[in-house]
């Protein structure tokens, strides 16, 4: 599972009776915990081919939110980094927006994702009107809760609005220390233009060091034209294959800018450190020296360089462990119900 799906899957337990509303669903691709919930999809759901064209939808999301009935419910709990923050609650309901990123695309992140200028000037119509909108919905918040630091920052820059920060949950327990290492990098992530995994390549084209990357995307075959032989591409791998491929990993490698970043902290829970780029919400996940190093800038060369200078032999793996449970689903929990019990009285207090 990606990292909203943990989030929601955490969520769904918090409130066992509450049904879930999506834009899209393909049935057995998420969690029993959420699968078991009453399921209500947009009526994208019902254009044919839409598991493979749901990118090319993006104009329709905010008429598709829009039109769910959430009159029924005091309390609406959004989950969003596109356009679930948009949901009409009915007048007097309190809505909470669990934000893990404005949308990437219409604010600082728009050359990540059409990088070309025709691409850019064909797509900028589209992401002027997704702005408006989504600057348009920003009211229908009452609380804003972020899943970093960093995500904070853009909800005051891009909605000029406060939130409290509860990182995602990661499920600390499912992983454990290996009595032994081989030799090689590890990269899990979707295979998306900005996570910029085309930079791991260059870096380790030139290292010739193995590198060994799961996840899957569109970017997936433009990346393996790319990479020589020493970076190999597993695709996707259910989550009990994960564990074992952390552990005896030398590194993981996080070469984009992330809001979060679930994956560095599962590697950290397998007692193996991060090499990151010294940005986004790895500031926050990533302690220098400790679990982990950072290069900078953003750069092949610069990524080369600081993995031939890595020594992973000066990292303790019960360390790296025990900063991995800081950020354990329990405590995501706690904290989740700790902010809506406030908001909600708040609410009804007014």
């Amino acid at each position: 599972m990606r990292g909203g799906e943990r989030c929601l899957e955490s969520l769904c337990r918090l409130f066992p009776g509450a049904p879930v509303y999506t834009l899209l669903h393909a049935p057995g691709t998420v969690s029993p915990e959420i699968e078991r919930r009453p399921i209500t999809c947009s009526f994208l759901q019902r254009i044919p081919g839409v598991a493979r064209r749901y990118r090319s939808l993006l104009p329709l999301f905010p008429a598709a939110v829009e039109r769910f009935d959430l009159s029924a419910f005091d309390l609406v709990l959004s989950s969003s980094h596109c356009a679930a923050k948009g949901v009409r609650p009915r007048p007097g309901a309190l809505h909470v927006c669990y934000c893990h990123t404005p949308m990437r695309y219409v604010y600082d992140q728009r050359d990540a994702y059409f990088q070309t200028p025709l691409s850019r000037t064909l797509a900028a119509p589209l992401l002027r009107y997704l702005r408006r909108w989504d600057q348009g919905t920003v009211p229908r918040v009452h609380r804003f809760i972020a899943n970093s630091g960093h995500v904070r920052e853009r909800i005051r820059r891009c909605y000029g609005r406060e939130a409290d920060v509860v990182p995602p949950p990661v499920e600390t327990g499912r992983f454990s220390i290996s009595d032994r290492t081989e030799d090689y990098f590890l990269i899990v992530s979707a295979l998306v233009p900005y996570k910029r995994i085309d930079i791991a390549v260059d870096a380790f084209n030139r290292l010739g060091l193995p590198l060994r990357i799961v996840g899957d995307g569109p970017e997936r075959k433009r990346l393996e034209r790319r990479a020589r032989p020493n970076v190999s591409f597993l695709g996707w791998l259910p989550d009990d294959r994960l564990p074992d491929l952390y552990a005896r990993a030398l590194a993981f490698v996080l070469p984009g800018v992330e809001d979060f970043g679930i994956a560095p902290v599962e590697a950290q829970a397998a007692g193996r450190p991060v090499i990151a780029l010294r940005a986004g919400g790895a500031l926050e996940t990533v302690m220098e020296g400790q679990t982990g190093v950072f290069f900078w800038p953003q750069t092949p060369e610069a990524l080369a360089e600081t993995v031939r200078a890595f020594d992973p032999s000066t990292f303790c793996p019960e360390d790296l462990r025990a900063h991995a449970r800081r950020f354990d689903r329990s405590i995501f929990e706690r904290r989740i119900r700790e902010i809506i019990a406030e908001a909600w009285e708040a609410h009804v207090n007014r």
